[in-house]
């Protein structure tokens, strides 16, 4: 082999070490580098549940546990029992705030998007704030010091059909303007109240969004005003016997308030009645008229 052979040997030997050298080791070299790995689960890879503490600070007072309250996917009621640990922290606001009474816990229930809401709420995570409320009343912290709100949260991942903890706190102070605020609230219940329709001779709720809404606000209120109740008053139309209307009616006002007990409003709060066929609305000559007049009317009394 002559020399001039030998050295375009070397040359092409060099040239495939270094096209190989530069394949395989080289990161920082340019965009043909090799691709980071993705950071994405990959398929059929399990995807963590997510969980939430019971948790709440307010300067030098602090309380955190990894437990918290749990609750099955598209429901608001409270899985029992509750840990310890929670009832430890319910002990230590309770005695917070008989200290602080211009002070509040605010309670946040999370909900997902795909979630089937069968409340009587705008969304579950109100439900939900709304049912934890309750039970922090029942062990003695006063629903004035308690302020509900929700958070669309489609980031929890449960694990066996159970949420852990879709819940957030923070303490915070009551509003300078709470008691005005609570008057322009029983203003606007009662100057467009809370009117749920039935067809004829059945008693059944099925509430719009604007409904919902309401019944937060009438919630709401309740807790604020210890002193306040709700009325729920039954019609009818005309069709049919006077008194058995008149029986209809108050099935359709008790059947109301069922349905506002199943959803967190104390039964010593509602006062039922019925008016049956005696307060029409509008002229029963129409079935249009009928059904407007066949209503059960929610109202608050301070």
């Amino acid at each position: 082999m002559n020399k001039t052979t030998t050295n375009l040997l070397l040359m092409l030997i060099t040239i495939i070490a270094g096209t190989y050298f530069f394949i395989n080791y080289c990161s920082e070299c340019g965009s043909s580098a090799l691709e980071e790995p993705s950071q994405e689960p990959m398929v059929g890879e399990e995807i963590k549940s997510t969980s939430y503490p019971f948790a709440f600070s307010d300067g030098d007072f602090s309380y955190e546990v990894k437990d918290n309250y749990n609750f099955n996917v598209s429901s608001s009621s409270i899985l029992m029992p509750l840990a310890t640990g929670i009832g430890t922290g319910i002990s230590q606001l309770k005695a917070y705030f008989l200290e602080n009474g211009n002070k509040v816990i605010n309670v946040i229930g999370y909900y997902a998007s795909n979630e089937e809401n069968n409340t009587a709420y705008p969304n579950l995570g109100l439900a939900r704030a709304n049912a934890v409320k309750n039970n922090l009343v029942e062990q003695g912290i006063p629903s004035a010091q308690i302020n509900t709100s929700s958070t669309l949260m489609d980031e929890m991942v449960p694990k066996d059909g159970i949420y852990y903890g879709p819940m957030a706190y923070n303490v915070d102070i009551r509003s300078e303007n709470a008691d005005e605020e609570l008057s322009a609230l029983f203003d606007k219940i009662n100057a467009d109240p809370l009117v749920l329709y039935f067809n004829t001779a059945e008693a059944s709720i099925n509430l719009d969004m604007e409904q919902r809404q309401k019944v937060a606000d009438i919630s709401r209120y309740l807790d604020k005003v210890a002193e306040a109740t709700v009325s729920i008053t039954g019609h009818t139309d005309n069709t049919g016997m006077a008194e058995t209307n008149m029986k209809l009616g108050m099935d359709r006002a008790n059947f109301a308030k069922d349905y506002f007990i199943r959803n967190g409003i104390s039964t010593d709060r509602i006062t039922t009645s019925s008016k049956g066929q005696e307060e029409p609305i509008v002229d029963n000559a129409t079935e249009e008229g009928k059904g407007k007049n066949r209503r059960t009317v929610v109202t608050l009394n301070k």
